[in-house]
């Protein structure tokens, strides 16, 4: 019976994934900050068959991080690690980025991400599998001028993933990068600009599990939006810059 770990459980996509996989059978270990939040999603999940056990923590605190995943793994041995929980960067008169603001999304995005992710490679390298998924961003192709950090954090977090993919293969541990376009939550809904084939968190969650069982190295969706990304690296900076000037935004005051 698989034992599924997601961080940035209690909304958004990681809220749709916990949905997505609650059934009978499985356990759900879900992570949030916000505890109304998160038991009203751990609530839905057991109405659908699943065990599933909370924890409200901070995932910038390394050494509870640590504690935590080493109990739930001695408890249900993780089966697949879902790395989502990550907040916006950018600044909310459409400023360049505060030093704080931008310390801030490297330590949650990436940093907090690492906190996870790497205590897990430890514990499933040890029995020889596993599956660890890096929820990243199409950012990550094409960074958004607009939130330099936010997309900084999400291309590291694309690097060090599929390094860890190739490095950690042989062992029977594989690593998963997502990268979403746009989906509507409450996160991607401070953003105020175009938002083009943006998808609802049950698609985006429904797709990430598809590719996840396929293990792809890369989950990138909506297609259409992927290839424009990916390719956007390779183009003159003049194209580039024409290309990305329609995806300026303003971050909704009192985020």
């Amino acid at each position: 019976m698989p034992v599924i770990l997601i961080t940035g459980a209690s909304s958004g996509i990681g809220a749709a994934l916990a949905r997505h996989y609650a059934e009978a059978g499985t356990t759900l270990i879900l992570q949030g900050r916000d505890r109304t939040r998160l038991e009203a999603i751990a609530d839905a999940c057991r109405a659908k068959g699943a065990a599933v056990e909370t924890r409200r923590l901070d995932i910038r605190e390394r050494a509870s991080v640590a504690d935590w995943l080493q109990g739930a793994d001695r408890a249900h041995p993780l089966d697949l690690v879902i790395v989502n929980a990550a907040i916006n960067g950018g600044d909310p008169g459409g400023d360049v980025e505060t030093e704080a603001m931008a310390f801030e999304t490297v330590e949650v995005n990436l940093l907090g991400a690492l906190n996870v992710a790497l205590p897990c490679v430890t514990l499933m390298r040890a029995r020889g599998h596993g599956q660890i998924a890096l929820i990243s961003s199409l950012a990550a192709f094409a960074p958004l001028p607009d939130a330099p950090s936010y997309s900084g954090t999400k291309a590291a977090l694309l690097a060090h993933g599929l390094a860890l993919r190739e490095k950690l293969k042989p062992h029977g541990v594989r690593i998963n990068v997502v990268t979403p376009g746009y989906v509507k939550t409450a996160m991607g809904g401070e953003y105020q600009g175009w938002r083009p084939l943006e998808l609802s968190a049950e698609d985006a969650a429904r797709r990430i599990a598809r590719g996840l069982a396929k293990d792809r190295d890369i989950v990138a969706f909506p297609w259409i939006l992927a290839v424009g990304a990916r390719g956007a690296a390779l183009l003159p900076e003049f194209l580039r810059r024409l290309g990305m000037s329609g995806f300026k935004f303003k971050i909704r005051v009192g985020r």
